[in-house]
């Protein structure tokens, strides 16, 4: 039975299109409005370009897309068969002994083409993506809040000022009684400025003019003691001061520079690295064999005489009597003292050196584990189109629902299991509880197996308890 030859298997598989473009955009669209809360105040009170902004969300479409595509498929995998069921042509087919995986197979085709394009765009275009949006976080968050005074508010937006603006006529950009704190520096001193007046005026090259009219200005000279302090109070009629205003506009860093993490690498680059964590472990540990070899190999320091017998410190003193046999060989007790005080350093050196040798390979052990999860993960996430879809097509033949309320019941709950699944999986693989194999596929292979028992079922003959049976008085559940 081919998708061609037979209309029943088309007509199915165009079911799916709909729901699946809807969810989809409906996901995209709740993940998006999630997106902008969260970064809301990163992006307002900093006068940043609209063609920026826009770029960050482009930016960030990527790992929406990831999510995304396999919940629409669950989705519409379950509408699409529940409508086919609801509809009695699935019970038409299996009385004319067609085998679900028949029914399944054009619809599990296109989810393995997607599956296979969906690990290709998390490996490929995922991670440039995520080191812009990174990049592009970093310069937004290093950019300082635009020139933006405020009536009765401080602001220090420029550095070595800060403004206090009492009144400002919105009209003709005219302010009214300032006070503007000067701070030091090489250039000038610390000085107070008020004025009754002053004008704002841009000037090319980023540079902003403020002409002040009638007021004051002190200035606070350097202390020629310890015990005297000097100001200088002059009066103005007109003064001005410019600003450059330069480090207040937007600057963009290539992403190229920036350093990459887990969820910027291509599973290539993050191959590459966890071999050069392992050969450094490696390298450490055999470093450690040498040097721990040394140490318990090292002799104790011994004082020979011309004929080669040990040479005592006093011929008075006896040795002492040891539960260590090796310290019965020395004839004298100061010999015997030194050697086990060697020996106690040594083991204090090499306990210690053991300890950050262990340290460091554990390190190295759980940067390694962070990569290879992040690796299966760009596979087992995609992978779960084919799983949902799997799962999907027997629940909702078993329900004979095909409305979009009980779809988004269902799949609510399937979901959840399985990213608090993927989660769970990866906080212990990232701590070396489990293998990042396990951590990544093991929620995977407890859905295929549950997938197998419901497709199972439905080619049972009985009634499922989710469908009703029809008696000669009524119906029951």
């Amino acid at each position: 039975m081919t998708l061609k030859s037979n209309p029943v298997l088309r007509d199915l598989l165009l079911k799916h299109i709909g729901p699946f473009l809807f969810c989809f955009f409906s996901i995209m669209f709740i993940l998006l409005m999630q997106f902008l809360i969260l970064h809301v105040d990163k992006l307002i009170g900093k006068g940043l370009p609209f063609g920026i902004v826009i770029e960050l969300i482009l930016t960030n479409l990527a790992y929406m897309v990831v999510m995304a595509i396999p919940m629409a498929v669950l989705v519409a995998t379950l509408i699409a068969f529940g409508r086919f069921s609801e509809w009695n042509e699935w019970t038409a087919l299996r009385a004319a002994g067609v085998h679900p995986w028949r029914l399944l197979a054009p619809v599990l085709t296109v989810t393995i083409l997607l599956s296979v394009g969906l690990m290709l765009f998390s490996n490929l275009v995922l991670p440039a993506s995520n080191q812009k949006a990174r990049s592009l976080f970093i310069d937004i968050r290093m950019k300082k809040p635009g020139f933006d005074l405020k009536e009765g508010a401080f602001y220090d937006g420029i550095n070595g000022y800060t403004f206090l603006v009492k009144r400002i006529d919105s009209e003709t950009d005219t302010l009214y009684d300032i006070t503007l704190y000067q701070k030091e520096n090489v250039d000038r001193y610390q000085a107070v400025i008020r004025a009754e007046k002053g004008t704002l005026t841009s000037e090319p090259g980023d540079l902003l003019t403020l002409m002040l009219y009638r007021g004051s200005i002190v200035r606070f000279l350097p202390d020629q003691t310890i015990t005297t302090a000097r100001t200088e109070q002059s009066e103005f009629t007109r003064y001005r001061i410019t600003f450059d205003l330069s480090e207040l506009a937007f600057s963009r860093t290539n992403p190229d520079q920036r350093s990459q993490n887990d969820r910027t690498m291509s599973s290539s680059i993050m191959i590459a690295v966890t071999d050069s964590l392992q050969a450094q472990k490696e390298t450490e540990l055999n470093g450690f064999y040498l040097r721990s070899n040394a140490i318990i190999t090292s002799k104790a320091p011994r004082i020979w005489t011309s004929n080669g017998a040990i040479r005592t410190s006093g011929s008075t003193l006896q040795p002492f009597e040891s539960r260590w046999m090796a310290l019965q060989e020395f004839e004298n007790p100061i010999v015997q003292n030194q050697t086990l005080n060697r020996i106690n350093s040594n083991l204090d050196q090499y306990r210690m050196d053991l300890d950050n040798t262990l340290n460091n390979a554990k390190q190295k052990d759980e940067r390694a584990a962070s990569f290879l999860v992040e690796i299966h993960k760009k596979f087992s996430i995609p992978f779960a189109c084919i799983l949902f879809a799997l799962i999907g097509a027997p629940i909702g033949l078993l329900t004979r629902k095909g409305n979009l309320g009980l779809a988004a019941v269902i799949s609510s709950g399937v979901l959840t299991f399985y990213f608090v699944g993927v989660i769970q999986g990866e906080k212990l693989a990232d701590r070396l509880i489990i293998s990042p194999f396990w951590g990544m596929w093991g929620i995977n292979l407890i859905y295929l197996l549950a997938a197998l028992i419901l497709l199972w079922k439905v080619r049972q003959p009985v009634h499922s308890f989710f469908t009703r049976k029809v008696t000669g008085h009524g119906t029951t559940r």
